[in-house]
């Protein structure tokens, strides 16, 4: 299969392109630098030079595949506004990938996050919250879903708040990077709230199976529940050396009160579906490949 994708060169994106080459696929991927072309190339797929606003070059990579995988963002949270515009540009670049495969049968497979469902853990029957800092991706998702009828084999693969690879990636990942920048490894309120998690490898696996044969759906690449994020910072503290502490969730910017939320999320549906079955290291246990 000819797959166009867009985000290929991340942690998550370079997880999915060597997934699909072992797999046999030939990959197209969107290249925004010299960088991250020559990162592409060296995982086997083929570099597309631009960006998520180069609405005609993504209809024309579209065009070309057998199957889109939608993955880039623009992850810039230092502000309301930019994630707005972030949400903003993602949901033109999806339209514009869509806009090809109407009437052709072909995957279009995007990424959403998984949501919350107070008291329990989410599953794949849960909508997508609309309201929030990031709650405008949750239209861009529903409108490549919605495009079932017109011959777009649609689906979303629902990532959790940290997906990880050698330590590395999501809100663990950030608070990585807060810990260092502040000498303390901070938690908001009682750190008893519960984050899901997955390995990049073992997402990548979902991927491929939602580009191959999964039905117009959505899927959750949930390996690890819930993990308490007082666990998450304790571990996070001992391998740089620093201090384990509550801190106000405004340490963490717009970022604050989702960090703050018991969010934990269930996977069951697809695993039995799909017959996907994670295999890497949990959280806690990658997380122990932190460098001081």
């Amino acid at each position: 299969m000819k797959v166009f994708i867009t985000g290929g060169t991340g942690l998550i994106g370079s997880a999915v392109v060597a997934e699909l080459v072992a797999a046999g696929h030939t990959v197209t991927a969107l290249s925004r630098s010299a960088s991250s072309a020559e990162r592409a190339e060296a995982a086997g797929a083929t570099p597309l030079r631009g960006s998520l606003t180069d609405l005609e070059l993504l209809r024309a990579g579209a065009e070309e595949a057998d199957g889109v995988i939608h993955l880039a963002f623009g992850n810039d949270f230092s502000s309301p506004e930019a994630i707005a515009r972030d949400v903003t540009e993602e949901a033109e670049a999806l339209a514009a990938l869509a806009d090809p495969l109407i009437g052709t049968g072909r995957p279009l497979v995007t990424v959403a996050g998984t949501p919350v469902a107070p008291g329990r853990a989410s599953t794949e029957e849960d909508p997508l919250p609309t309201e929030g800092p990031v709650g405008g991706r949750s239209d861009s998702v529903a409108r490549v879903l919605a495009l079932a009828p017109r011959g777009v084999r649609g689906s979303a693969v629902r990532l959790p708040r940290t997906v990880h690879h050698d330590g590395q990636g999501g809100f663990a990942g950030l608070l990585t990077e807060y810990a260092r920048r502040t000498g303390v490894a901070g938690y908001p309120g009682d750190g008893a709230q519960r984050w899901p998690a997955v390995h990049a490898l073992d997402a990548a696996v979902l991927f491929r199976l939602a580009l191959e044969e999964a039905p117009a759906s959505s899927w959750h690449a949930v390996a690890d529940e819930g993990v308490a994020v007082r666990d998450i910072a304790a571990v996070i503290g001992r391998r740089l050396g620093l201090p384990v502490e509550p801190v106000p969730q405004e340490t963490f910017g717009p970022l604050g009160p989702v960090f703050a939320t018991d969010q934990p999320a269930s996977g069951a549906r697809t695993r039995d579906v799909l017959g996907w079955t994670p295999v890497r290291p949990g959280l806690l246990a990658d997380l122990e490949n932190l460098q001081g």
